[in-house]
């Protein structure tokens, strides 16, 4: 976003002392001019777009950058700006996850506070969060720190451009999942980054709700459509937002019904039963 000069730097750093091959990087400017980026170890292209065009088209950008569907790597790693791999042996471990899986599409990593190490709750994509620690499959990823196979990207395509911002992950996770691609939370590969609330960003209960409603009309069965929205209107409820924050978010949810989700694509039955044996049923 251009604010974090310092931040990016560190990153990059962080990036060119991985072990094994040297890491082709491009960093996408997404609507903010970039500074100088000079690191040993790395080659680095940048793409400045004259406008923000939300985290999904942004991290699209950055795919075709490496060709149609970034056809031309194997795997592309995606990292936030604010964030730093502690680790030496983060790329040379999702380079043998990948290769030891021929079914594994994305690997989501474990997001830790550097100061404290705490992983929150909401960074573990999975029901039970309780115990970050432990790797295990799941049902999305964390869009700021995962890799993923670029043959996902051929055969389902990218994320979401018009979510702009929230669960364009679960939207791209849920697509990979019906097309038999698995999903790993490691953690073991960790990205250090501040602690933080979502609700910072403005636009956080809207898009929120919103995108939920996107999400279910682009990809589940029509039965569990209304399923799924009304578990998480009572879930938003019984949290008992402030009254602005609640505004929004049922604006968000009314704007989701009236305004165009893209393609529908709803997936299998099959799938449907997936996600419940990986422990998290797409109602929830």
């Amino acid at each position: 976003m251009g604010n974090r000069p310092d931040e990016l730097r560190a990153l990059l750093r962080s990036v060119a002392e991985q072990e094994g091959d040297p890491i082709e990087v491009v960093v996408v400017g997404n609507g903010s001019p970039l500074p100088e980026l000079k690191v040993d170890g790395l080659t680095i292209r940048t793409v400045e777009l004259p406008e923000n065009v939300g985290i999904p088209a942004g991290r699209n950008v950055g795919i075709e950058a490496f060709g149609p569907g970034g056809r031309d790597v194997d795997i592309l790693l995606f990292l936030d700006d604010d964030g730093l791999l502690p680790g030496k042996d983060t790329a040379r471990l999702c380079r043998e996850a990948f290769a030891a899986d021929p079914e594994l599409g994305i690997v989501s990593f474990r997001i830790a506070d550097p100061e404290t190490g705490i992983t929150q709750r909401r960074h573990v994509p999975r029901l039970r969060a309780a115990d970050p620690l432990r790797s295990s499959r799941v049902t999305t990823f964390l869009g700021g720190a995962n890799a993923v196979r670029t043959a996902v990207f051929a055969q389902v395509g990218g994320l979401p451009d018009d979510f702009f911002y929230a669960h364009e992950e679960t939207d791209l996770a849920w697509r990979a999942l019906d097309a038999g691609w698995m999903i790993d939370y490691r953690a073991d590969l960790v990205l250090h980054h501040p602690t933080t609330a979502p609700s910072r960003h403005a636009v956080y209960h809207r898009m929120v709700a919103r995108n939920r409603v996107w999400l279910a009309r682009r990809n589940l069965p029509a039965p569990l459509v209304p399923v799924y929205l009304g578990v998480w209107l009572l879930l938003t409820l019984a949290r008992r937002p402030s009254m602005p924050a609640l505004r929004a978010w049922l604006g968000g949810f009314k704007e989701g019904w009236a305004t165009p989700c893209g393609p529908r694509r709803p997936m299998k039955w099959r799938t449907v039963w997936r996600l419940t044996r990986l422990g998290r049923p797409p109602v929830i």
